[in-house]
C-alpha cells in the first residue's frame, strides 16, 4: 500500500538540486520585455500618458486604447479593468504597459514615461467608505457584495436576565502572501492567431477564460501552462488573470513573446492580501455555560475592486460561529471596496477573521462564567448528530471533539491551564515581575470545497493512462504549488492500479490537455481529485482483472487484488503481478487510458434568502494550545510551544500532513504576530518588501507538536479530506488567548505587536483612573 505511507516527494529532487524550471528561467527566441507602469496616487482621474524626450524608437507604450478584446478581469462581478482608464483607484493600478528587449530596458523605459493625474479624495477605512455620502467607488453604498445567516430570534435571547452577555469588536490586519516566487508570466503568439502563456500560476483555468476576452479571442486560440510554481496561498488564484492579461496585451501588440515578471515591491503593492476584518460580537449563554445566541456584524476592506470578495465575505459569515452548537444566530457580513488594492484569496478565504473573533469571544464568555475555556468548548462543540447554525446536519467525519481531546492530553492543559490573573496586580509589579507565562486554546473548522456559492465551479476530472512497461501518467486540472499534490495524487493512482509508486507520473497542467478541474483552492486538490483520479481507473481495473482471470484460467469473481498483484482469493498463493498483467492487456488490446469526472457531492446549498443551507460537502477540524510568554516591559510576545491536532479524514501522506501542519502554524504566527501592511495617509503600501514586512524567522518558530487525528471521511479517497488551509486559522485566537491567560488583558486586533501590549496596559490605566475619579 502507498497510500498512508510518508513516501519522499515526486518534486522534491529537481526543486533541491535546481533542476525545477520556473517562470523566469524560460527563454524564448526574440522575447521582449514588459513592465508596469503604475499609479502613485490611491484614487486620481487620468488626465494624459506621453512619452519624454529620452523615449527610444525601440520601445514600446501601451495605454487601454490599445487593448483588443475587453478590458475586464473576469473574476466574479467583471468591474476590474486590465488597465485603469479615466481613474486609478488604488496606489499600484496599472495605468500603462512599457515594452523593451530587455528587463533593464524596459525599467529604463518606465522612467521615460509621464502620466498627468488630477487625485481625488481616496476612501482608505471600509468603516467610512460604507455608505459614504458622496463618493462613490462601487454602487450607491460601496458594498460589492452581503451575506447573512440566520437561524432562531437572537433578540430575546438577549433581553432574559438569566443569561451571560460579553461583547467584543475585534480588527484583523491585512497579510501579504510573501510567496517565495514572484508573480510571472510569459505570453507567446503562436500561428493562426493563438497565443501561449506559461505562468505561476494557481488557477490555469480562471486566466484562460479572463485572458481570452481580453486579446478578444476564442478559448480554443488561448492555451495556459503552468509551470513549476513557488507557492501560493491563495495569491495566485484571481491575480494571474491580471498579470496574465497585461503581458497578453503586450505580446498581442508586438507579436513577440514576452515575459513579465514582478519585482517583490511590485509584488507587494500591486496584488491581492488578506482582507482586513472588523468584527462587532455579541454572545449570550446560560449560566452553565450553554451557547444561546449570537449575533455578528462582519465588515471586511475589500480594496478597489470586487476579485473574489463576494465568496471570501460568504465563506467568513459561514464560519462566524466557529464550530459550536447555537439554535439562535444572527450575522450580517458586508465586502466593501475602498481605495486600497484589491484583496481577493488567503489561505483560510475569509473564515481566519472571524474565528480570531469568534475564539476571542469564547476566552471571554469562560472568564465571565469563571469556566475553564476548554470546558467551555467541550460543552458547546459540534458532534455527529449535529447541526450547525447555518441548518446543516453533520454525519460523517466529524472529528472535531477528538482534536479537541488529544490537544489537552497531549498539552497537559489541565495542569497547565490557570485562571487569568488580576490585571491590576500584573501592572502593578512589572517593576518586579515582568514576565508572564500563560497559555490558551482555539478550536476551529473549516468548510471543505467550494461550498453553496461555488458549485457552478466544483468539477474535476483525471485522465489516466497505463503504459505497457506497467508504468504510467496521470492528468489533473488542479495544481501542484508546494502543497504536495503530485505525491498524494500519486499515492491514491499506485494503490488503485497496484502499481509502483515510483512508476508514476503527473503531465504539466495545460488547458489543451488537461480538464478544466475548477480553481486549485479551498483544500479540494487531495479530495476531488483523488476521487476524479478513482473514477478514472475503473475500467482499467476492469481491462487487468478481466486479463488476469484469462491468464490465470479463472473467473473474475475468484479473483481479488493484493497490492502490485493479482491473486487466487481461495488458493492466495496462485498469483500473476500486475506489471506481467499489463504486458498482456496491451496484447489483448485492452483498455488501458481512461477519463474520471468528479462533481462534488453530496449536493451543496444555500438560501441566501433565509440565510442558511448545506454550505459544504464535508468540514475539517482543528484544535491548538499555545503557550507564550510575554515581557510587559518591552510589550514583546515569545511563543514558546503550540499544540496542533487537525482532522484530516484519512492522512494519505502522514509527512506531508506534518508538514502543511507546521507550515500553516508558522504563517499563522506570522498574521498574529508580526505582519501587517502600513500604508500612508495617501494610500500607498510603506511596507513594500521584505524588510519592512515582518515574516517571522528561524529563531521565532517554537516547537510545534503536530497531532494527526483521522476522522474517515466516506466519500473521500481512502477516507480523505482537504485540510491544509486549516493550519494557520487557529493559531491567532490560540496565541492572543495566551497572552490574556499571562496578563489578563485580551487583545482585541492583530498581530499584537509589542505597541499593542502597551496600548492594552495604558487603555487599562485609563480606565482604571475614570473609575477612581467617579
Amino acid at each position: 500500500m502507498a497510500v498512508g505511507k510518508s513516501l519522499p516527494r515526486k518534486d522534491s529532487y529537481d526543486k533541491v538540486n535546481g533542476i525545477a524550471k520556473y517562470i523566469d528561467d524560460y527563454q524564448f527566441s526574440g522575447m521582449v520585455h514588459a513592465k508596469i507602469v503604475r499609479s502613485p496616487h490611491a484614487r486620481a482621474k487620468i488626465l494624459s500618458i506621453s512619452k519624454l524626450s529620452s523615449w527610444k524608437d525601440d520601445w514600446v507604450l501601451l495605454t487601454s486604447d490599445d487593448i483588443q478584446g475587453e478590458n475586464i478581469v473576469h473574476v466574479i462581478l467583471d468591474d476590474q479593468p486590465a488597465i485603469a482608464e479615466k481613474i486609478a483607484n488604488y496606489a499600484g493600478e496599472a495605468v500603462a504597459i512599457v515594452v523593451a528587449s530587455s528587463e533593464n530596458e524596459a525599467n529604463e523605459a518606465l522612467k521615460s514615461v509621464k502620466v498627468d493625474y488630477e487625485p481625488l479624495e481616496p476612501l482608505l477605512d471600509a468603516r467610512k467608505a460604507l455608505n459614504h455620502d458622496t463618493i462613490k467607488l462601487f454602487g450607491d453604498d460601496n458594498v460589492f457584495t452581503n451575506h447573512r445567516m440566520i437561524n432562531g430570534d437572537v433578540d430575546p435571547i438577549f433581553e432574559r436576565d438569566d443569561v451571560v452577555v460579553v461583547e467584543g469588536i475585534y480588527e484583523a490586519a491585512a497579510q501579504e502572501h510573501a510567496y517565495l516566487e514572484n508573480q510571472g508570466c510569459i505570453v507567446v503568439p503562436n500561428e493562426f492567431d493563438t497565443y501561449t502563456a506559461y505562468g505561476s500560476i494557481q488557477c490555469p483555468y480562471y486566466v484562460h477564460t479572463a485572458v481570452a476576452k481580453i486579446l478578444g479571442v476564442d478559448k480554443s486560440k488561448f492555451e495556459v501552462i503552468q509551470t513549476v510554481t513557488g507557492g501560493a496561498f491563495g495569491g495566485k488564484e484571481d491575480v494571474p488573470s491580471l498579470v496574465v492579461g497585461l503581458c497578453a496585451i503586450a505580446a498581442q501588440k508586438v507579436q513577440k513573446p514576452v515575459k513579465l515578471i514582478y519585482s517583490r515591491e511590485e509584488d507587494i503593492v500591486g496584488t491581492s492580501k488578506r482582507h482586513p476584518g472588523y468584527m462587532i460580537y455579541r454572545t449570550a449563554a446560560s449560566k452553565d455555560g450553554t451557547l444561546l445566541a449570537v449575533e455578528a456584524d462582519i465588515l471586511y476592506d475589500s480594496g478597489a475592486y470586487s476579485t473574489l470578495s463576494p465568496a471570501v465575505i460568504w465563506r467568513g459569515v459561514v464560519h462566524v460561529l466557529g464550530p459550536y452548537r447555537c439554535p439562535n444566530v444572527l450575522v450580517e457580513g458586508f465586502a466593501v471596496a475602498t481605495n486600497k488594492v484589491p484583496n481577493g484569496a488567503f489561505r483560510g478565504f475569509g473564515s481566519v477573521q472571524v474565528l480570531f473573533a469568534c475564539e476571542s469571544q469564547m476566552d471571554r464568555l469562560a472568564a465571565k462564567l469563571n469556566m475553564d475555556p476548554a470546558e467551555l468548548r467541550r460543552k458547546n462543540l459540534l458532534v455527529e448528530g449535529d447541526v450547525t447554525a447555518f441548518k446543516q446536519l453533520l454525519d460523517d467525519s466529524v472529528g472535531g471533539m477528538e482534536t479537541l481531546v488529544q490537544t489537552l492530553k497531549e498539552s497537559d492543559w489541565s495542569t497547565k491551564w490557570k485562571p487569568a490573573p488580576d490585571p491590576a496586580e500584573v501592572i502593578q509589579s512589572i517593576s518586579t515581575n515582568p514576565i508572564r507565562k500563560g497559555i490558551g486554546i482555539a478550536t476551529i473548522f473549516y468548510g471543505v470545497g467550494l461550498g453553496g456559492i461555488g458549485k457552478a465551479l466544483s468539477r474535476t476530472g483525471a485522465y489516466v493512462q497505463v503504459h505497457q512497461d506497467g508504468s504510467a501518467v496521470f492528468a489533473v486540472g488542479t495544481v501542484e504549488m508546494g502543497q504536495g499534490m503530485i505525491t498524494v495524487l500519486s499515492q491514491i493512482l499506485a494503490d488503485e492500479l497496484g502499481i509502483s509508486y515510483d512508476k508514476i507520473r503527473m503531465l504539466i497542467v495545460r488547458t489543451t490537455q488537461t480538464p478544466d478541474s475548477g480553481p486549485t483552492v479551498a483544500s479540494r486538490a487531495t479530495t476531488f481529485s483523488g476521487r476524479a483520479i478513482i473514477k478514472a481507473c475503473k475500467p482499467i481495473k476492469k481491462s487487468i482483472i478481466a486479463t488476469a482471470a484469462k491468464m490465470l484460467n479463472k473467473e473474475i469473481e475468484e479473483l481479488e487484488k493484493e497490492e502490485q498483484f493479482i491473486r487466487v482469493i481461495s488458493e492466495p498463493t496462485v498469483k500473476i503481478s500486475i506489471d506481467e498483467v499489463i504486458t498482456q492487456a496491451f496484447l489483448d488490446r485492452k483498455q488501458l487510458a481512461s477519463f474520471g469526472w468528479d462533481v462534488e457531492s453530496p449536493d451543496t446549498n444555500w438560501n441566501e434568502e433565509e440565510g442558511h443551507g448545506n454550505a459544504y460537502v464535508t468540514y475539517a477540524w482543528a484544535t491548538n494550545v499555545a503557550e507564550v510568554e510575554v515581557d510587559l516591559e518591552t510589550g514583546e510576545v515569545t511563543v514558546q510551544k503550540i499544540y496542533a491536532a487537525h482532522d484530516v479524514g484519512k492522512a494519505i501522506n502522514p509527512q506531508t500532513v506534518e508538514g502543511q501542519i507546521e507550515g500553516g502554524t508558522v504563517q499563522g504566527l506570522g498574521y498574529a504576530r508580526y505582519e501587517q501592511i502600513v500604508w500612508n495617509k495617501d494610500g500607498n503600501i510603506l511596507s513594500n518588501n521584505l524588510g519592512t514586512y515582518i515574516l517571522p524567522g528561524t529563531k521565532d518558530v517554537p516547537e510545534i507538536i503536530s497531532i494527526i487525528v483521522e476522522s474517515n471521511y466516506a466519500e473521500g479517497p481512502y477516507g480523505a479530506k482537504g485540510f491544509a488551509e486549516q493550519p494557520l486559522m487557529g493559531i491567532a485566537p490560540a496565541v492572543t488567548n495566551a497572552v490574556y491567560n499571562a496578563i489578563g488583558l485580551s487583545p482585541d486586533s492583530i498581530p499584537i505587536i509589542p505597541e499593542r501590549i502597551w496600548e492594552l496596559i495604558k487603555q487599562y490605566r485609563e480606565d482604571m483612573e475614570m473609575e477612581e475619579k467617579a
